[in-house]
């Protein structure tokens, strides 16, 4: 949570989580932010939030937080209804992108702040400052400042200052979005282990779709205020329930009207993932269950561990993802003229 200075008069309400929003709604003058979502988190679950800019995820993050209040609905902390709690009262802290350490303190400093705000004693303060740094393993690192660490590292004092104050729930807004890649990944890894280890409600605001297949048990996929779908990483990577959701989170083909009703006999949009997709080669014959479809390949673009072929076929366009186990590459050069197959169950009818 944002920390200020001076002495919080009250004791943190003890709001366990889990999370539940009923008809959450959040206007800024005509702008509708938040258009009446309903969701629940289970408590210690790791929940993702994601959809692109402008969705209403940070919103609804800063709602849960206390630092925006609702136009309506409500919010539940384990079953208490803290929608006019304060901020500095809810079992609720908050992780953002840019860390927000105070450079003149030192690491173990900046992890005690709260606690010395809150007039915990200082050999609890550093006591409880040690386990801290301990869980995101920064042990030995307390009397350096924020300019002697790393991206990852400092990311890693904001995650200790905010698990210091032991809250129910830890809301995360974006918070690897100003790490490069490979540092970005090795963080993913960290923090999907700190949460295993702590215990704690996560809650990880991204628009980053790998990001939060990586790292969540269950997410909500928001578009324009509103939630598209919740399931399990898995369920909605594999059975998306909207165009929207099939698009945005990771790759994948949609087909529709007459692409749709020759391969799939069927006009409604459907959707199926290029993975999932099989380039067959001269011989090969598609299981007896498979979606059959024949098609010219439009390109062949090489990624490294693995091609993408794009294809034409009917109208549409689909792609096939191949990776690149095989010496002679993947056999195929634009113009050739294809068979592609795929499971029948790959293939998921969409809501528009």
């Amino acid at each position: 949570m944002v920390e200020t200075l001076g002495t919080i008069p009250d004791e943190p309400v003890t709001v366990r989580p889990g999370i539940r929003l009923r008809g959450l709604r959040k206007s800024f003058g005509s702008v509708v932010a938040v258009d009446g979502i309903d969701l629940e988190i289970a408590d210690g679950e790791f929940f993702a939030v994601l959809g692109p800019s402008g969705s209403g995820k940070t919103t609804v993050l800063r709602m849960i937080a206390g630092f925006e209040t609702p136009t309506g609905g409500v919010i539940e902390l384990g079953g208490v209804d803290a929608t006019r709690v304060p901020p500095f009262r809810r079992d609720v802290n908050t992780v953002f992108q840019d860390y927000a350490l105070f450079p003149h303190m030192s690491v173990a400093q900046n992890v005690e702040y709260g606690l010395r705000v809150k007039g915990v004693a200082k050999r609890e303060r550093a006591t409880r400052a040690g386990e801290a740094l301990e869980m995101v393993r920064l042990e030995g690192f307390g009397d350096r400042r924020p300019n002697q660490l790393s991206g990852g590292q400092r990311q890693r004092v904001a995650l200790a200052r905010a698990l210091v104050n032991r809250p129910g729930v830890l809301l995360l807004d974006e918070p690897l979005g100003a790490l490069d890649l490979k540092l970005r990944e090795q963080m993913q890894v960290e923090l999907k282990a700190i949460q295993r280890d702590v215990g704690i409600t996560f809650v990880f605001v991204t628009h980053d779709q790998d990001e939060a297949l990586t790292l969540c048990d269950r997410l909500a996929v928001m578009r324009d205020g509103r939630i598209e779908q919740v399931g399990h990483a898995a369920e909605v990577y594999e059975h998306p329930a909207t165009r929207f959701v099939a698009e945005f989170v990771g790759s994948s083909n949609v087909l529709d009207g007459e692409a749709a009703r020759a391969v799939l006999g069927d006009e409604r949009p459907a959707a199926v993932r290029p993975e999932k997709v099989r380039v067959l080669r001269a011989g090969e014959e598609p299981a007896t269950s498979d979606v059959r479809a024949d098609a010219v390949v439009r390109e062949v673009v090489y990624a490294g561990a693995e091609t993408r072929i794009v294809t034409d076929l009917h109208g549409g366009t689909l792609t096939a993802l191949v990776l690149n186990v095989a010496a002679d590459g993947v056999g195929v050069e634009r113009g050739d003229r294809v068979t592609l197959a795929w499971p029948a169950a790959a293939t998921t009818v969409l809501d528009d």
